[in-house]
């Protein structure tokens, strides 16, 4: 089951260039299946209660975007994940659109 992220009244910023993912050897990482390359993104998402910086990731081709951008995720999907008695959630797109005046709205 996917769990998909509803950011309607949020407004994402890009906080950071989009980097390589990259693995424990300094590999850049690449998408299982498809061999795309994988890229995050350092974003922060503001709504009425607050805000909060969180990483997306996505597959393909860098990402276009720039610091102080507002940006729309595709397909956002929360994933969470739990190794050695950490925890926590990372998050997936399938594309970081510049956002339109209406839709940064």
């Amino acid at each position: 089951m996917k769990l998909y992220v509803d950011l309607s009244g949020k407004q994402v910023t890009v906080s950071r260039e989009p980097e390589p993912k990259n693995d424990q050897n300094g590999s850049q990482r690449s998408e299982r299946g498809t061999g795309r390359l994988m890229w995050s993104t350092q974003v922060f998402v503001l709504d009425e209660s607050g805000g909060e910086v969180v990483t997306i990731t996505t597959a393909g081709e860098k990402p276009g975007v720039k610091v102080g951008q507002i940006v729309v995720p595709v397909q956002l999907e929360a994933i969470p994940w739990a190794t050695n008695g950490r925890n926590g959630t990372a998050f997936r797109a399938t594309e970081l659109k510049p956002a339109t005046a209406s839709a940064a709205k």
